[in-house]
């Protein structure tokens, strides 16, 4: 099964660290219970679906809160759009002219197929929550930059900006969310979009969130420590799933190492203390095959989770970290042969 997220960019001219846990008082099943109650809402009325949504709810975040959960469930990705404007930007990346043409003339087009059919690109998820939340006085602005996936193939002589996702003022703090990214995934094989609700992306950790977006403009990482494009681009490669577990790659900063036969590498990550360490699994493959592995698993005197694993075999290898089979964070390791 292949996973696919949206493509298109638009260009659309004392940030305090939060996240969702700075909310953890409150019981969002009431505002996720509205966006169900209108589920299937039409999109022709937008100030009548977001007084419906945030009517009945009385903090900003439930409103907000309700308002995401129903783009999120709601709007389905467009694949076959998101492969078409991908062909025209690569056709277009040098002629700068021909590209805000196209920019130009298919825009209306995703705002027409957003409206009418729910689906769109991640551009439209990002100006619908905007939307919603503007009218409902709640300040939401678009973020573009890049967004890495295990299907993006960026690096740093071939990448251009691919993604756009929101930050949310709530309580005079901004916020990081990715409704796109919440909210499913296309399954190309069967040729259908998957509705599969991703919590992890509503007000993420910045640590976390930096790790598979990166905003054109650097105050929206919300981070004091900003890494550079290039260090973003060669990190590892982070799944949602790292983000319901809240596992963050600290340690090796890169995707890609190089080590000697019967060496050790280890990998630091910050997780919280409920993460049961038993529950993590490290898988390795080499061509076809996988392999399951058992790490040497401690907590460091800095409360790193720490994950040890020695190589005794020459070979290219992707090394995942894994809890309950689903792929978390990925590595590649060259093992070869160590030299005098």
């Amino acid at each position: 099964m292949i996973r696919f997220f949206c493509i298109l960019f638009f260009f659309i001219t004392g940030i305090a660290k939060a996240q969702l846990s700075d909310f953890g008082n409150v019981d969002f099943r009431k505002a996720d219970s509205v966006a169900n109650h209108y589920k299937g809402e039409s999109l022709k009325n937008l100030p009548l679906l977001s007084y419906n949504l945030t009517n009945s709810l009385p903090s900003q975040v439930e409103k907000f809160r309700a308002i995401y959960t129903w783009v999120s469930t709601n709007i389905e990705n467009d694949y076959w759009g998101y492969v078409k404007n991908k062909q025209k930007r690569k056709q277009f990346q040098n002629d700068s002219l021909a590209l805000r043409n196209w920019n130009k003339s298919y825009l209306p087009k995703v705002a027409e197929k957003l409206i009418k059919e729910q689906k769109t690109l991640c551009t439209g998820y990002a100006f619908l929550i905007k939307e919603l939340a503007d009218i409902s006085d709640i300040k939401c602005e678009i973020v573009n930059g890049y967004g890495k996936t295990a299907s993006s193939n960026m690096d740093e002589e071939n990448s251009i900006p691919n993604h756009s996702w929101n930050v949310v003022e709530l309580d005079n703090k901004w916020y990081l969310c990715d409704a796109t990214w919440s909210s499913g995934f296309f399954d190309v094989d069967k040729n259908e979009f998957v509705s599969e609700y991703n919590d992890g992306y509503f007000l993420a950790e910045p640590k976390l969130f930096i790790k598979n977006h990166y905003p054109l403009d650097k105050k929206w990482m919300l981070l004091e420590n900003k890494p550079t494009l290039s260090q973003f681009l060669n990190a590892p490669l982070i799944y949602k799933y790292a983000f319901n577990y809240q596992l963050i790659p600290v340690e090796p900063q890169k995707m890609k190492i190089e080590i000697g036969k019967n060496e050790t590498i280890s990998f630091l990550f910050e997780a919280p203390d409920s993460l049961n360490p038993e529950a993590i699994q490290l898988e390795l493959g080499s061509g076809s095959s996988k392999y399951s592995k058992k790490p040497i698993i401690n907590r460091t005197k800095e409360g790193f989770l720490e994950l040890k694993y020695t190589f005794e075999k020459l070979g290219h290898y992707d090394v995942h970290i894994k809890i309950d089979n689903k792929y978390l964070v990925t590595y590649t390791v060259r093992v070869r042969r160590k030299t005098k």
